[in-house]
């Protein structure tokens, strides 16, 4: 009986091996599908030395991965934040809710939250429908819609609705994320579940997706942001829609649903240069070229290029965020023809050492100090400050250190190697935005140097998120001056200057 329970769970550890392996994307040489290895190293390298800071990058070409790379401490299973992304799916949410029959988009909001209209709803606030919060077509303005605030204690479907209507919904083009949590509230009310659980079924689980966590607000899916998936999984929902909602022989989207969503819904600017002035569709935008994209804050990216029957998917960390667009258009596009290339062994090497490789840039400078021995594990008061920084500590060991840091009465210690990274958990530190990494405990990986005999920095990289922290310490005589940087913010990135006193 043991042998037999033994052969029965090995066989069914090998059946679940072999359906993950199923789900996963098939992987195949560039130039089998038409684009060099060559081409693509180029493109990693500017991407490397342009964009502050890529974290992933993947390349699907006829249904294909073609090349892959994470910068470290990202990694192929590591989750990250999609931020607005997260709008693609949760239009792809409502386009099932309309394939079902439980709504269509244009159904009148006010069909579904009566209880939240205002006492006496105007003329367009009665006219907005669905399709009007997909294509960012309310008819509020961005004053109006500034007014709106995710940590209110009212109802936020009723906030939503009792901001002003100035225009005509459908003629106006404001994009906003409030209009996306109406969306998926709508979806929740039509079909008597979040949608995150609408789509765990429906979505998720035929795509392979696994293990996603989805932010919520008042028992609402977010909608707008707050979805956390690997870079694979990005690739994923670009291949379905690319496939015209068809998975593995499955209808899992209907086609017609894709060809609206990805179409030009509104029309949102006129610049041929921008890629965000191309027309937007059902929370997705159109780029140039012929492309289409979901687009999440930081360099969040899924990128799919009908023409070239490929996808793109990228996470990051930068303020440039048409600087990654323009590194796809110049690098990747030209460089994919419709048939097979020759083998090129060599290129094809060296692209997957690169790739290999790939690390988030660590502090340079040296990896101790005369001063490292004096200052070391000796503590520094901070008065009251808008970072929570209360005390500040550094322990400096043979080969790595330590950070030593109490903010809001909470101590954290963290590792920083010299020229890598160390990795452990930490709650957020020194201020660091919940918009931005939330507030729960996270993995973080440390790294640091002594840019000068006095001056030692250290880069707290946040790896499922977009945020790194770089910390500059400059010691003189019992004080400690502190600058403090972020690598992305929805506010300012440099912080004041806080000056600390050896206790």
């Amino acid at each position: 009986m043991k042998t037999l329970v033994c052969v029965w769970l090995f066989a069914c550890t090998v059946c679940l091996a072999a359906e993950k392996a199923s789900l996963a994307l098939p992987r195949s040489a560039p130039e089998r599908q038409g684009i060099s290895s060559s081409a693509i190293l180029e493109f990693v390298e500017a991407a490397d030395k342009q964009v502050d800071a890529m974290h992933s990058f993947m390349l699907v070409r006829h249904g294909q991965v073609v090349a892959e790379g994470w910068w470290s401490p990202y990694g192929a299973q590591t989750r990250h934040s999609m931020f607005s992304l997260s709008k693609s799916f949760t239009s792809t949410a409502v386009g099932l809710a309309v394939a079902d029959g439980k709504l269509s988009v244009d159904d009148e909001v006010l069909k579904f939250l009566p209880e939240d209209a205002p006492a006496e709803p105007g003329a367009n606030l009665k006219s907005m429908r669905v399709q009007d919060l997909l294509r960012m077509s309310t008819g509020q303005h961005a004053e109006e819609v500034a007014k709106f605030s995710f940590d209110s204690q009212e109802k936020l479907t009723k906030l939503f609705l009792s901001l002003p209507v100035e225009h005509k919904p459908g003629t106006h083009f404001y994009y906003n994320t409030p209009a996306t949590y109406m969306a998926s509230a709508i979806v929740q009310k039509a079909t008597g579940m979040t949608v995150f659980d609408y789509l765990r079924p429906r979505l998720f689980d035929p795509l392979g997706i696994e293990n996603p966590t989805w932010e919520s607000r008042q028992g609402i899916t977010f909608g707008g942001s707050g979805l956390h998936i690997r870079t694979e999984d990005i690739a994923r929902l670009g291949q379905l829609y690319l496939q015209e909602g068809k998975w593995h022989g499955q209808q899992l989207v209907p086609a017609a649903w894709v060809e609206a969503a990805t179409a030009r819904q509104t029309s949102n600017g006129s610049n041929p240069a921008s890629d965000w002035e191309q027309g937007y569709g059902y929370q997705f935008w159109r780029c140039r070229h012929g492309c289409y994209r979901g687009d999440g804050a930081f360099g969040q990216f899924c990128i799919v290029m009908p023409e070239q029957d490929s996808v793109v998917a990228i996470t990051s960390g930068t303020r440039n965020l048409q600087g990654v667009l323009n590194l796809v258009w110049d690098k990747l596009l030209p460089a994919m023809t419709p048939g097979q290339l020759g083998a090129d062994d060599a290129a094809q090497k060296k692209l997957a050492g690169t790739l290999a490789g790939l690390t988030l840039h660590v502090p340079q400078g040296n990896p101790t100090s005369k001063l490292a021995t004096t200052v070391s594990g000796k503590k520094y008061l901070f008065p009251t400050n808008d970072q929570n920084i209360e005390t500040i500590a550094l322990e400096f060991g043979a080969a790595d250190s330590t950070l030593v840091l109490r903010d809001r009465g909470v101590e954290h210690r963290i590792a920083l190697g010299h020229g890598s990274w160390r990795t452990g958990t930490t709650s957020p530190v020194a201020g660091a935005s919940p918009r931005v990494i939330g507030s729960e405990e996270q993995s973080v990986a440390g790294s640091g140097a002594w840019a000068a005999e006095d001056t030692y920095a250290a880069k707290l990289a946040f790896y499922e998120t977009p945020l790194a922290v770089t910390l500059t310490f400059k010691f003189a005589g019992q004080q400690l001056f502190v600058d403090t940087e972020y690598s992305v913010s929805f506010g300012a990135t440099k912080q004041p200057q806080l000056t600390g006193q050896s206790q």
